[in-house]
């Protein structure tokens, strides 16, 4: 493997030209199809093998010709304090309204007028009522002038003086990350000038990962219309390909300009820089992938689609970090050194030259990491203590994680959606904001009216459900469906308790007389996507963490090591669970990450978690311990390699934590509360697995285990692969032809950069 990448690195150097040109033509070509492509007009969310998603599909095929994805919206009023929305006058400008919205457009599929007898929408107070409207077409198709025309609705009634509020998803738009995003990107930037000194060693990370982000995000967006991509999937994307790039040129950079002070020829330090850190790069993002990739277990297609696209997006930050990288070396000439380092290397190069002296490099110095690594190995159990004890802490709210997916609820309380779900419930009871949809499959029932009585009847008896419609059946008859308004909220656990409720009576039906009771709707679905994702947690995690210990195990030739490794990332991903619990759950410090509603943790936070803060956590580990793993190969004690691991790692992977906490972090500016509460997450499991698991759990325990932390029994030893991960095989092949090579092989070693 080294190897190989070493011939790739200095064939990217030497024909740096043509990779360069390379990449450009692909970013252009994807930004052409970006372009060119038609606008996604779904966002579908399907959960197969539930009940929910079975009664989902028996709905469109009995009663065709009614599109599920169409929008809809609910135009809500409140009257004037001390009158009622009934009150002549007031009725007459909501039934103004609804022929306002049906004139309105001709996407409009239909409007329900509050005061129809047949299904009237009015608080039992008469303050409250809503409109009612539906759309033909989802909310990604509906034309400007439609929104507007919603938008508008209700302006001459707020003059009036009556309360308007506008819910639903028919005035959805593509999420906003903010300007806290671009701040993340200055972030990083300032830390790349700090840790190289020179602006065209900073500017190369950002430049390459935003190349290899532009092609894959482009990629994304040509593909979403085809592919049915969610809006949520270039944002993780970007997300995700932004942070492990930076991270890759980091590394790779970082090792070059090592490879430079140890005398290198500059092709001959990118050719190196690629063979060693760009080993580490390639297997580290292996384990992203994996990880990423690995999700498609869970069997939830916009899950699957997220993972997939962002692998693919790590990909190509792995093929930028071991092709482009390199090239830009080349172009980047002696600037990738900042000037103090020239001017020390120029001085020591006349030095030598005047006392014929051979120049073979710097001499290893101290520095922060050497004295951090000495200070954890001669306090290993304080440390590892603290670093446990502190997490364990902080995972402690995880055990009272509860689990949903966001609403109109979760909504900024200053939002007209956020609005219109509070009034509903004021007016309407909690419950209303999320109804129950019954089908009943009649095909094979021999009574269908007095099984429909049945149902409704049993259902109403239930002490959590406040209304039951009557049942309405197709046209064929083989199919009715009904609405249950619970009593209680839709994320409660009493409206959960009422849905099983409902689906155990359906099952005692089914054996009596045939019929089939199926309860869906956006509560019903959102209760099956969390059960599904709880079932899953348990064997993904398996997979993910079986599959990457496999591979570490490869790269590191031990079987301890990478147990450490499995084991510290459990520990900081559930400690960074129990802080997202504390504050999007209970609401602590969500004033500072603008958490204005605090409720239950997404379904798909712990699995996501699992899946990228893994990857993203082995990338480190890979970095720096494979730094020891080297140095301990080549003839240094534990204790010497874990501190040379350190000299040589720590500075990099404290930089490359800072970055990727700051390209999460700006993410927690997003309008979404998926994507603020996904930034912060992963923004804060990156900080517990540098920081505490990797920079001082990691070095604690292999100074308890010393030696031993690199055992591998010999029988594994010769069957596993043996991918060359640290180098040595091709530090034997250089050293071996610069021994045949004679002097002009030794002087070339001596050029000073």
């Amino acid at each position: 493997m080294a190897t190989f990448l070493y011939s790739i690195g200095r064939f990217a150097f030497r024909r740096r030209r043509l990779v360069a040109l390379v990449w450009v033509a692909l970013l252009a070509l994807a930004g052409v199809g970006a372009a060119t492509a038609s606008t996604a007009t779904s966002n579908s969310f399907s959960i197969p093998g539930t009940e929910a998603q079975r009664a989902f599909d028996l709905l469109e095929e009995r009663y065709p010709g009614q599109s599920a994805d169409g929008a809809s919206a609910r135009v809500v009023f409140k009257a004037p304090e001390g009158e009622k929305i009934t009150a002549p006058e007031n009725a007459a400008e909501v039934s103004g309204i609804v022929k306002e919205l049906q004139d309105g457009s001709d996407q409009i599929a239909s409007v329900a007028d509050p005061f129809d007898k047949k299904a009237p929408a009015v608080s039992q107070d008469g303050t409250t009522a809503y409109i009612s409207v539906t759309y033909d077409v989802s909310s990604f198709e509906l034309t400007e002038e439609t929104r507007d025309s919603l938008k508008n609705a209700g302006n001459d009634a707020r003059e009036g003086g009556m309360t308007v509020e506008i819910g639903g998803d028919a005035l959805m738009v593509m999420p906003e990350t903010g300007i806290t995003e671009v701040i993340g990107v200055v972030v990083a930037g300032i830390v790349l000038v700090i840790t190289f000194g020179s602006l065209v060693a900073a500017g190369l990370p950002l430049i390459t990962a935003l190349i290899g982000v532009g092609i894959g995000v482009s990629t994304i967006t040509a593909l979403a219309s085809v592919m049915d991509l969610g809006s949520t999937t270039a944002t993780l994307a970007m997300m995700i390909g932004l942070a492990v790039g930076i991270d890759y040129a980091l590394f790779i950079v970082s090792r070059y300009r090592a490879e430079l002070a140890e005398g290198r020829e500059r092709e001959e330090a990118a050719g190196r820089a690629v063979g060693t850190a760009g080993s580490a790069v390639v297997f580290a993002g292996l384990t992203v992938v994996i990880a990423l990739a690995g999700l498609t277990v869970v069997n939830i297609p916009i899950l699957t689609k997220m993972g997939l696209a962002a692998a693919g997006t790590v990909v190509l930050a792995v093929l930028v970090a071991i092709t482009l990288i390199p090239a830009f070396l080349g172009f980047a000439g002696e600037r990738i050194v900042s000037r103090k380092d020239r001017k020390a290397r120029k001085a020591a190069a006349e030095q030598a030259a005047a006392t014929g002296e051979v120049l073979v490099g710097d001499a290893p110095r101290d520095n922060g990491g050497t004295r951090w690594a000495r200070f954890v190995q001669r306090r290993p159990v304080m440390v590892l203590l603290a670093g446990v004890i502190g997490l364990g802490v902080i995972a402690i709210p995880a055990a009272s994680l509860e689990m949903g997916l966001p609403d109109d609820g979760a909504q900024p309380t200053s939002s007209s959606p956020r609005k219109a779900y509070d009034l509903l419930s004021d007016g309407f009871g909690p419950g209303f904001n999320g109804p129950l949809v019954g089908v009943v499959d009649l095909k094979n029932s021999d009574d269908q009216d007095a099984v429909l009585k049945r149902i409704t009847g049993e259902i109403q008896k239930n002490e959590h459900v406040a209304i039951v419609t009557p049942p309405a059946p197709n046209q064929a008859g083989d199919t009715a469906t009904f609405q249950v308004i619970p009593k209680d909220r839709p994320n409660s656990t009493e409206t959960e308790t009422l849905v099983h409720d409902i689906r155990d009576l359906g099952d005692t039906l089914k054996s009596e007389d045939g019929a089939e009771v199926f309860v869906t709707g956006a509560t019903a679905m959102n209760i099956d996507f969390s059960e599904k994702m709880n079932d899953a947690l348990l064997p993904y995690l398996a997979l993910v963490v079986g599959l990457a210990f496999l591979l570490l195990m490869v790269v590191f030739r031990s079987i301890l090591v990478p147990l450490k490794a499995a084991l510290g990332f459990l520990l900081s991903v559930v400690a960074a669970l129990g802080a997202v619990v504390a504050v999007f759950q209970w609401g602590w410090l969500g004033g500072l990450f603008g958490v204005e509603q605090p409720g239950p943790v997404m379904s798909v936070m712990p699995i996501l978690m699992v899946g990228v803060v893994f990857g993203l956590a082995m990338d480190y580990e890979v970095f720096l311990v494979t730094r020891m793993r080297e140095a301990y190969v080549h003839g240094e004690s534990p204790a010497q390699a874990i501190t040379t691991g350190f000299r040589h790692g720590a500075r990099v992977v404290t930089a490359a934590a800072v970055i990727m906490i700051a390209v999460f972090a700006g993410f927690i500016g997003s309008s979404e509360q998926m994507i603020k509460m996904i930034g912060f997450g992963l923004a804060i499991a990156v900080f517990f697995d540098a920081f505490v698991v990797r920079m001082a759990i990691v070095p604690a325990v292999l100074a308890l285990l010393g030696k031993h932390a690199w055992w591998l029994p010999r029988w594994l030893d010769r069957a596993l692969p043996d991918f060359d991960v640290e180098g040595d095989k091709l530090r034997r092949k250089l050293d071996g032809d610069a021994t045949e090579g004679g002097s002009d092989k030794e002087e070339r070693e001596t050029v000073s950069v």
